[in-house]
């Protein structure tokens, strides 16, 4: 049996209103998120704006930040920076296992 569209984390699915609701924040928060490259829905054939579950847990996250005072460019090159780290682990995960294999 195939897995559904709801079953995938990043599978574009619900709107702007939707996620506003969800979150309680202003469709107009999340226009800015897009804007500033924070986060980047997906969007329909109809240009509208689509999001995963992983991009709203995102969203929670970026609201967190803000809340604690961050700018939306403070809080870009944070997640930019999370981004680096992560792979910088998974590199290092890698080189490690080659070592072993050695």
């Amino acid at each position: 049996m195939s897995s559904l569209p709801i079953d995938d984390s990043r599978a574009a699915l619900y709107t702007v209103g939707q996620v506003a609701t969800m979150l309680s924040v202003q469709q107009a928060f999340l226009r800015r998120l897009d804007e500033h490259e924070v986060v980047r829905p997906s969007r329909s054939s109809g240009g509208q704006r689509r999001y995963s579950r992983h991009e709203i847990t995102l969203v929670q996250y970026v609201v967190r930040l803000a809340d604690e005072g961050m700018t939306l460019a403070a809080i870009r090159r944070v997640l930019e920076l999370e981004r680096d780290l992560e792979a910088a682990h998974r590199r290092i995960a890698e080189l490690e296992a080659e070592l072993r294999r050695r």
